[in-house]
């Protein structure tokens, strides 16, 4: 179940991540919103995640995995470009969390 929490925590932050821009520094009312409920449902599911699964692991795992994804939603949906230095270090911050993933006797399985 610790599994699922985390894919919760993450999805929630790379979806308040995405509207954190369209509030404008929070002046526009539903990207604002969009933003503080996807941030609470974040940190809330990655506090159950922590029940079980090392805070250091658990979080490498959530910020790594954020990133990759808003870097691609940013580059899919918002025009942004990649120079080959962002994409070297995007990969080795993905190969980071599925080393972690598929060969770290730290996780709790």
């Amino acid at each position: 179940m610790h599994w699922l929490y985390l894919a919760i925590a993450i999805g929630g932050e790379v979806l308040g991540t995405s509207f954190l821009k369209a509030s404008e520094g929070f002046t526009k009312l539903w990207p604002s919103l969009i933003t503080i409920v996807s941030y609470i449902t974040a940190f809330y599911f990655l506090s159950l995640t922590l029940k079980t699964v090392p805070v250091g692991i658990a979080y490498a795992i959530w910020a790594g995995a954020g990133i990759v994804l808003i870097a691609a939603i940013g580059l899919t949906f918002l025009g942004q470009k990649l120079d080959l230095p962002a994409l070297i270090g995007i990969s080795l911050i993905l190969a980071g969390v599925l080393v972690i993933n598929l060969f770290s006797k730290t996780v709790a399985h």
